[in-house]
């Protein structure tokens, strides 16, 4: 079976490279590479590669995860999927662990992303050093072999994920109505526990996070936050980032109850830039 690696990026030419570095010391080569460009500047581009890639522009504006998810799938030629997010180093063992475990299972499979620090991954890193300094996430335990079978599909993330080709079109792929950052990839969760297609979490060969700042709350998709937030309550009848919809609603930004959402003020530059962590 054949499986291609997508994924999508934004101004993130550094972590691309990385993650193709990643690609290129696998033990099993992806039969293809498909890039989505979300209007990068400068475009991001490709060198030569031991396996096949295709590079695909989007001119939209804004942050559009779920139309550029669905765009690299639509063209890609492989029986099975590996979203790979491009701030994501795929382990040596990643990708031939993927094929295999699609085989066996049809299931929406998420790999294990571990964390790596600032100073790691910059240059001339190898696998083992970084697996002694990342760190797990906090919330969701993986097994350390195997797979684990999770019930709750907000769990879900769009990190490190497989699935077989045809269930993703059966499922539609991502939804566009979500547009900009936010809950598009809990929706696709949701959507497969609908379907009866099950979670796993596999144990083993995962990916690198790589560091880069961040903002907590992510203020600076505060809009898309809440925009996205209201699509998925009126589908799901559930809000979804509960941590982060707290965090707005505590500093006076929105109105917000078990029904309503609504926003009372943007947050200010200098609340952007406070938010921000290193």
């Amino acid at each position: 079976m054949s499986i291609s690696v997508l994924t999508i990026v934004r101004n993130r030419a550094g972590h691309l490279a990385q993650l193709i570095e990643g690609l290129r010391r696998s033990d099993h080569y992806p039969d293809e590479l498909i890039i989505v460009d979300m209007n990068s500047s400068p475009p991001v581009g490709i060198d030569d590669l031991p396996f096949a890639n295709k590079l695909i522009r989007l001119s939209t504006g804004g942050l559009p995860l779920a139309a550029a998810r669905n765009a690299a799938a639509a063209v890609a030629t492989g029986d099975h999927l590996l979203f790979l997010d491009v701030d994501c180093i795929a382990m040596r063992g990643l990708v031939g662990a993927m094929t295999r475990t699609l085989s066996q299972q049809d299931a929406l499979i998420c790999a294990e992303v571990r964390y790596l620090g600032p100073d790691d991954a910059r240059s001339n890193w190898e696998e083992a050093d970084l697996l002694v300094h990342a760190r797990g996430h906090p919330v969701r335990d993986f097994p350390v072999s195997g797979l684990r079978q999770v019930d709750n599909p907000g769990l879900f993330w769009s990190l490190v994920f497989g699935i077989r080709r045809s269930r993703f079109d059966a499922l539609g792929g991502f939804d566009q109505r979500f547009t900009g950052y936010g809950a598009e990839d809990t929706d696709f969760g949701f959507g497969a526990e609908r379907a009866g297609l099950p979670l796993l979490f596999m144990g083993g060969p995962g990916a690198f996070h790589q560091h880069h700042p961040g903002f907590d709350p992510p203020l600076q998709h505060f809009h898309d936050i809440v925009r996205n937030a209201q699509v998925f309550y009126e589908k799901w009848g559930v809000w979804p980032m509960y941590g982060w919809l707290s965090a707005f609603a505590k500093a006076g930004l929105i109105e917000w109850d078990e029904k309503l959402l609504a926003i009372k003020r943007a947050p200010t530059g200098e609340e952007i830039q406070a938010a921000m962590v290193d």
